[in-house]
């Protein structure tokens, strides 16, 4: 993922100091998919996942503001 891409989905979940974007795993965006994707246990896999980062994506826009 380039450096643009990430830093839109909310930087890295856990920034390494003195790494650059792309080699610290996970983005913001993804940990809080992962977090509320426990709300829709039990729905489809494919409509939870959407539902998920449809979360994350409010999530990141409500801090944002």
């Amino acid at each position: 993922m380039d450096a643009d891409k990430i830093r839109d989905a909310g930087g890295p979940a856990f920034p390494l100091r003195g790494a650059d974007y792309g080699s610290e795993g996970m983005t913001l965006r993804d940990y809080f998919a992962a977090h509320a994707l426990s709300l829709w246990v039990g729905s489809a896999v494919e409509d939870s996942a959407k539902a998920a980062y449809a979360t994350a994506d409010a999530m990141l826009a409500e801090r944002n503001k």
